[in-house]
């Protein structure tokens, strides 16, 4: 099969190889637990080379005196330097007879004969004194061509492979250096030391740098700071899922590979052991919760090894601890080893001394200061757990429900301990779970309601435990195949339970979707059962906000709320209400309407989607700081809500952040959404960020980003939906205006003529694109169509008084008249977008309507004004990076024979401090100067720790700074004063209210 992943560490080495090419020996250090790839990763690497020396050190023979550096240099002292690595020697002919050497350093001299004799043969000069060459002393004799290599050494080349080329490094690998015998790690050692200009790359491979088998001076010398170090870990989630692929396991989800990747640390000789041993049936186990997935054979082979060696005492304390989890307390472990004792081994025997037989046999790890007791490894947690037979298994379990204190934990005991039916323990199960999803906990809902389901008596209590559990797994984003699940549920018996969750798993396909919400409405009495008349009225909230239908999605949504305020199955029914409201033009009022709210931190979950609702309608009339600022409380408060959830609380703050002018931040959080909904297989509920998306990398210029983006969202406007064709065709649009390219702009947005009439798409303030459609026509030539799209917006805008929308319809209009030359229309139009503009926020509407009134002046003739407008856009989109519409307003600047003013910082965006950062290390460097932590950091951002450490590794050295501290003030002396007349608005942290 293919190699899968590691492209960064492969990067490292090719760049090594590169500079040994040029003549600057290169020390590489290869390291990682067994198991981990570093052969495989080497053997990649240098697949496509034919000048390797390879050697392997072995463990039954680490204490044969220069049994490595035979491997290297040809048993036979040929040179021949085969062994079971990647590739071989070249077959040139480097030793004398074979012999040994007197000592480590008479060895290293070989070696360095052999390097001298195998740059000669690949056409690098040769040396007839060693001593005398310096670094930069080049070599001058002529090239010989390679000897043929053995012809029965695996991976040589053929006899007629012609000489190589003249600037081949030569590779050594040193394989298992740990096991390697002392003499020949010193003879290397003596070898390396004394590379100066030679094109040679030595790679050692090792378990660990730390290991004390290591020679010294190698483990001195190839931890230096010039020295390359590539540490591998675990393969991610997403890479698992590749290489179970290409093993032939399909379907492997993001959660099956997340659980598969906690399983085996991504350690793919497990992976690979795992996949080949239970195929299909290990993702069965990894879809299960509450199941243990097993461990390969060979490893659990050796850990029942270790576990038969140990006392009875021992053997009960590991297997409790197993059937407890990863990690429990000491104390809990030996309460529930004790239903594994007899009487007499129990008093024979304490809970330490147990515990440190065990921690001594390597199956339990613990520390001082630390209350738990830990597996040191997943996999032996599994072998341990996957030994125990089925009675032992279920009194153990019996004996932790009897010990935990947590009632769904020992409710999750209880269940794993039956044998089978229990309609009382099925009873109790539901009602926890039931308890749980009103709480918005919708995974350990449907984890109870699952449980339930399994140990329900009769069908009807399957079927109705398991609908539940499958509407809760879809609240989580835990439902991997739709497809699957929705066919399982329609052979269960018809009903108004079924018909809804058959509709809510349809909501693609909006006729059926339609139909069967139809049906589940029709036969159920919402007096008689509110929760599911509630249910049902959410999901056709949901159903007319797919199509953009703002007044009965607030009417349902509404419906819903009266219906059950605190169970409806959604914790987006109050967002879908106030969008509705909004979208039917009533967002000031219902703004105004809403009860005051409390910070987010205190917001119960009703609250904070209220929040979220009001946060949107903020951004939407035009109160940008305040929809940053609820929106960014919302998302830092939400870390406990289902993913679909924090998926829109991210993308709404991306959203305000760009009218903000906040682009950094809010490509930060359009990654973080789209990231989490492909981390919960959920990409559909990320359509409106991949047009967000698409829009931000557009406008700063980076196209082929902008254009995957809206790549994405094209293939689901396939389906024919509203909302699904609207973000296409908008990420589309905005693409190609930014490139200049008026007829794409109507390709893209020219089928939104259709659609409005089905919809509220022309709503001011939510999804402006009339004016983006009305400047194409006029741009083209074409001002009756430009008029026809103009005119319904600029009608909205006026009679809603929105001042942002306002803006720009008047930029629009005042395009489409300069094009048809009426000057005083024209003129009077951009003068009205200036008066709006002073009530607007958005940066980049601004920067845009003085960029077109500058034109429209310039091409008037009236270059002193002109100059002002365009200097004032230039201000604007210099502090935004907008690289494509800065340049056009240069151009015009230019056209009026104004060149650039100010010095060069000030006319070059991103050129400084913080802009020489990514946008994620710029997310990370501002929360760090906020005061937060790294594991702060962490959680705000959805990252791991050393994720943030990796950023802050290369941010210290981009802005020349050694602590957080003068990070902080790099931070502030760099940041961009306010706008020209304007105060710069409050910036709160990305991702956390101010």
């Amino acid at each position: 099969m293919e190699f899968v992943g590691r492209t960064d560490s492969l990067a490292l080495l090719a760049a090594a190889r590169e500079r040994a090419r040029a003549g600057h020996p290169q020390r590489v250090l290869v390291e990682g637990p067994a198991g981990i790839g570093k052969t495989a990763l080497v053997r990649r690497f240098l697949r496509d080379d034919t000048h390797v020396l390879f050697g392997a050190g072995e463990e039954a023979e680490s204490e044969l005196a220069f049994g490595v550096l035979e491997q290297l240099l040809g048993r036979d002292g040929t040179g021949d330097g085969a062994g079971s690595g990647p590739r071989v020697g070249t077959g040139i002919g480097i030793g004398a007879g074979g012999r040994r050497w007197a000592d480590a350093h008479a060895a290293g001299a070989a070696l360095l004969e052999a390097l001298d004799e195998a740059q000669g043969a690949g056409g690098a000069p040769d040396s007839d004194d060693r001593a005398t060459r310096g670094p930069d002393t080049p070599n001058t004799s002529a090239l010989d061509a390679p000897s043929t290599p053995a012809p029965d050494a695996p991976g040589t080349s053929a006899p007629d492979t012609p000489a190589f080329a003249p600037d081949t490094p030569i590779a050594l690998v040193l394989d298992d250096a740990q096991w390697a015998d002392h003499l020949s790690l010193q003879a290397l050692t003596f070898a390396v030391r004394r590379l100066r200009a030679d094109r040679v790359l030595v790679l050692v491979v090792v378990r660990d740098a730390e290991d004390p088998r290591l020679a010294e001076g190698l483990r001195r010398l190839f931890t230096a700071d010039d020295a390359v170090r590539v540490r591998l870990d675990g393969l991610g989630p997403a890479e698992l899922a590749e290489l179970g692929g290409g093993m032939g396991v399909r379907g492997l989800t993001a959660r099956a590979a997340a659980r598969l990747h906690a399983h085996t640390a991504g350690n793919p000789l497990h992976v690979k052991a795992l996949l080949e041993q239970e195929g299909a049936g290990l993702l069965e186990a990894l879809d299960e919760r509450d199941v243990t997935p097993p461990a390969p054979k060979s490893f659990t082979a050796l850990v029942l090894a270790k576990l038969a060696a140990c006392s009875p005492a021992a053997d009960a304390l590991v297997c409790a601890t197993a059937v407890l989890g990863m990690h429990c307390t000491p104390a809990d472990a030996w309460e529930v080893a004790g239903a594994d004792l007899l009487d007499e081994e129990r008093r024979a025997a304490d809970v330490l001394t147990a515990l440190e037989e065990a921690v001594h046999t390597g199956l339990l790890t613990e520390a001082p200061g630390d209350p738990v007791i830990r597996f040191p490894h997943p996999l032996v947690h599994a072998a341990v757990y996957h030994q125990l037979g089925p009675s032992r298994r279920a009194a153990l379990h019996l004996s932790a429900a009897r010990t935990v204190r947590d009632q769904a934990h020992r409710l999750r005991h209880r269940a794993l301990a039956a044998a089978g039916p229990d309609p009382e323990l099925a009873a109790e199960l539901a009602s926890l779970g039931r308890k749980f999803a009103a709480e918005g906990a919708w995974a350990n809902a449907a984890g109870q309601l699952t449980a339930a389901a399994r140990l329900g008596p009769e069908p009807a209590v399957y079927e109705q435990y398991t609908l539940e559990a499958v509407e809760c797994a879809l609240l989580a984003g835990d439902v991997p195949d739709m497809g699957e699940v929705a066919q399982r549920i329609a052979q269960f018996t018809p009903g108004g339970w079924r018909s809804y969750l058959l509709g809510r798993l349809s909501l693609y396909d909006l006729d059926r979707a339609e139909a069967l919400l139809t049906d589940a409405w029709h036969r159920c009495d919402p007096a008689a059962e509110p929760v599911l008349g509630a249910r049902i009225a959410g999901q056709f909230a949901a159903l007319h906000g797919s199509m953009s239908h703002g007044a009965e999605m607030a009417e349902w949504a509404d419906l819903a709320i009266r219906l059950a305020p605190d169970d409806t199955a959604t914790d987006m029914i109050r967002v879908l209400r106030l969008n509705g409201l909004a979208m039917s033009g009533r967002a000031p009022q219902t703004l105004a309407a809403l009860a005051p709210l409390p910070d987010p931190a205190l917001a119960t979950p009703a609250q904070l989607e209220e929040l979220l609702g009001r946060g949107t309608l903020r951004e939407w009339t035009g109160d940008l700081t305040g929809a940053v600022r609820d929106l960014g409380g919302v998302f830092g408060a939400c870390h406990g809500r289902a993913a679909s959830f924090r998926v829109v609380a991210a993308t709404a703050l991306a959203s305000a952040e760009y009218r903000a002018g906040r682009w950094d931040d809010a490509i930060v959080h359009t990654d973080l959404a789209l990231s989490l909904a492909a981390d919960t297989d959920q990409p559909h509920i990320a359509l409106y960020c991949r047009m967000l998306a698409a829009q931000v990398h557009s406008v700063r210029g980076a196209f082929a980003k902008a254009q995957a983006h809206a790549r994405v969202a094209r293939v689901y406007a396939a389906g024919g939906h509203v909302n699904p064709a609207l973000w296409a065709a908008l990420a589309e649009a905005h693409l190609a205006r930014a490139q200049g390219r008026p007829e794409d702009v109507l390709a893209a947005l020219g089928p939104l003529l259709a659609l409005a009439p089905r919809g509220d798409l022309e709503e001011p303030g939510t999804v402006p694109w009339a004016d983006l459609l009305a400047e194409a026509w006029a741009a083209l030539g074409d001002e009756k169509h430009a008029v026809q799209a103009l005119a319904p917006y600029e009608v909205l805008a006026t009679q809603r008084g929105h001042r942002g929308a306002l803006l720009v319809a008047a930029r629009a209009r005042g395009t489409l008249e300069a094009a048809r030359g009426d000057t005083v229309a024209a003129e009077r139009a951009f003068r009205s977008g200036l008066k709006h503009a002073a009530h607007v926020e958005a940066p980049f509407d601004r920067a845009l309507l003085h960029l077109a009134y500058g034109g429209f002046l310039r091409r008037a003739g009236r270059r002193t004004r002109a100059g002002e407008q365009l200097r004032t856009a230039r201000d604007l989109l210099v502090r935004l990076d907008a690289p494509p519409d800065l340049g056009r307003c240069e151009r015009e600047l230019a056209a009026c024979g104004l060149g650039p003013a100010g010095s060069a910082s000030e006319r070059e965006p991103r050129t400084r401090g913080a802009a020489l950062l990514t946008p994620q290390e710029l997310a990370v460097a501002r929360l760090v100067a906020s005061g937060l932590t790294n594991r702060q950091v962490a959680r705000e951002l959805v990252i791991s720790v050393k994720t943030v450490e990796y950023h802050l590794g290369r941010i210290f050295p981009k802005l020349g700074v050694d602590s957080r501290t003068r990070l902080t003030a790099a931070l502030a002396a760099d940041g961009p004063g306010p706008e020209p007349g304007r105060p710069e608005p409050g910036r709160p942290r990305p991702g956390r209210a101010p």
